[in-house]
């Protein structure tokens, strides 16, 4: 059976459908399919990652290209009988019972017993010429995703008032050519201190606003100020606004929090929201889930909603004991 089957073939209730197809979501799909839950996973098809290359940081998996690892963990859930379809939910309805009544935007309902919302977050882009165009190629935002891969070559930064120098410091580890670009900022909002960080890490700082990126032969070569220079960079860094796609949360009255990166859903070491029987993970609940995160923190949440369901069932069949209605 393929992984990914109509709507029309698929049966109507569940006990946990995941909203968002990628690690977080995957990794809860498949401790609970091994659990023996029945489980549906709806797939926008979306994945942050997509437009890179490859992902890293993961251990086994290092270097691995995001859509192969995806297909891979499609293989391996719906092995356990966790079933997939490709779609967008429009909205999830709680009930009487504590239980879910999930719409997808083509029409298609079904019924969940718990929910786990893994639909990540999107990455704003500044306006700038050039950026929306290499990135996840040469324009970046992650040492750590990224940074051993541009090491020693001309790397630029972008500076936002928001990110600040660290960005920048945390590259001049990996080149002694980096350039911290102020984009026009007041220079006078960096504290003292973080000029001299820059100083001691060897990083240079233009001050021109930003006019366009520069590139020849399907490469970056360049950054040009608005004022005409031209500067060598063969890799940028633009601090994105991460924007988490949290709207079928924010509809339930989930409570968020307050981050650096702006708000996300705030949720317990399980991933439970403040919502009764909905669980979020991955990028939805914060900027720096990264794939291994993702995926750590779907396990904790398969978990947490196995035990939980296991919990309540057991609770009824006592509670029905007691009242005669089943043997002793």
């Amino acid at each position: 059976m393929s992984s990914t089957d109509s709507s029309a073939n698929l049966a109507d209730a569940y006990d946990v459908v995941v909203v968002g197809g990628g690690a977080g979501g995957l990794s809860a799909a498949l401790l609970l399919g091994r659990a023996r839950r029945s489980v549906l996973v709806v797939d926008a098809g979306e994945p942050r990652n997509a437009p890179a290359g490859h992902m890293h940081g993961y251990p086994s998996r290092d270097g691995m290209p995001p859509a192969e690892f995806l297909a891979v963990v499609r293989e391996e859930v719906a092995a356990y009988g966790v079933r997939r379809i490709q779609g967008t939910v429009s909205g999830i309805e709680p009930d009487d019972n504590g239980e879910f009544a999930v719409a997808l935007t083509d029409g298609y309902r079904v019924h969940a017993r718990r929910m786990v919302v893994a639909t990540g977050l999107v990455d704003e882009l500044p306006d700038l010429p050039g950026v929306s165009e290499r990135w996840g190629r040469d324009v970046l935002h992650c040492p750590y995703c990224h940074g051993w891969e541009v090491r020693d070559r001309a790397i630029g930064v972008l500076y936002r008032k928001e990110a600040g120098t660290h960005q920048a410091l945390l590259f001049s580890q990996l080149s002694d050519d980096v350039t911290l670009f102020l984009d026009g900022a007041d220079e006078n909002e960096l504290p003292d201190a973080d000029w001299q960080m820059l100083a001691a890490a060897g990083v240079g700082v233009v001050r021109g606003r930003l006019g366009a990126l520069i590139v020849g032969d399907d490469q970056l070569v360049g950054v040009r100020l608005e004022s005409g220079q031209e500067i060598e960079v063969s890799v940028f860094v633009v601090p994105p606004r991460m924007v988490p796609r949290d709207e079928v949360l924010t509809a339930l009255g989930a409570r968020t929090r307050e981050t650096p990166a702006g708000s996300f859903a705030d949720v317990d070491e399980t991933g439970l929201t403040s919502v009764a029987g909905v669980w979020a993970v991955g990028n939805v609940t914060g900027p720096a889930e990264q794939v291994v995160n993702a995926a750590s923190s779907g396990y904790r949440a398969g978990a947490a909603i196995n035990a939980d369901l296991l919990r309540t069932d057991l609770e009824r069949r006592a509670a029905r004991r007691r009242a005669g209605a089943l043997p002793s």
